[in-house]
């Protein structure tokens, strides 16, 4: 009988050593992998083409194995823009980038051992810079999952799969209405980009 009480405390020890506590916090590093998007309005089309994406992030752990984060990506990618005829509007000049500063709430699974599934969703804002110079800001969120890798030191790694998306004002739709006539809607386009990534914690405690 003391031997499985022993065993049992053994075993609830190695549970909590594993979760990740409240009132703690990491500085994150980020890399990963966005694959291309396509956008299509009024006949136009352009591609967000695939590349590396990098930043840093500031986690604050609430409560055990949940988490608040702020962080910057940055993506710099190519934006080819094309006419109805196929033709490319910006060659040699589709040079841009996607800057996001997202706020993004995590929760971690706890398994007991030092493997920690996660998933976190998040919003906030992209500045977009466009190949001609200019640059606007539009709302942005994602959603994210993945495994924490704890180690024995205040280093952690996580690997995970993203999903990112901005949208933009683009134009304007007119529709007939029986009152009022022709009405205009704001048209939208957004951006999806899955990617793959990987992400190095330094990992602290009050």
């Amino acid at each position: 009988m003391k031997k499985y009480s022993l065993l049992l405390v053994v075993f609830l020890s190695g549970i909590g050593m594993q979760a990740q506590d409240a009132r703690s916090f990491s500085l994150n590093l980020y890399g990963g992998y966005n694959f291309s998007d396509e956008l299509d309005y009024d006949g136009f089309r352009a591609t967000v083409e695939d590349g590396f994406q990098y930043g840093a992030g500031f986690e604050y752990f609430f409560s055990t194995n949940n988490s608040v984060e702020l962080k910057y990506l940055r993506a710099d990618t190519k934006i080819p823009f094309y006419d109805p005829a196929g033709i490319q509007i910006n060659a040699g000049n589709d040079k841009g980038a996607f800057n996001f500063i997202l706020a993004d709430f995590t929760h971690y699974f706890d398994t007991g051992s030092n493997l920690l599934p996660y998933l976190g969703a998040g919003a906030g804002v992209s500045i977009l810079e466009t190949p001609q110079g200019g640059s606007g800001t539009y709302f942005a969120w994602d959603v994210k999952g993945g495994v924490k890798i704890k180690t024995d030191s205040s280093v952690s790694v996580n690997v995970n799969a993203y999903l990112q998306s901005m949208s933009a004002a683009v134009g304007e739709s007119y529709y007939w209405s029986y009152y009022f006539g022709p009405v205009a809607v704001q048209d939208y386009v957004s951006t999806f980009q899955f990617g793959l990534g990987a992400v190095v914690s330094f990992n602290f405690k009050n």
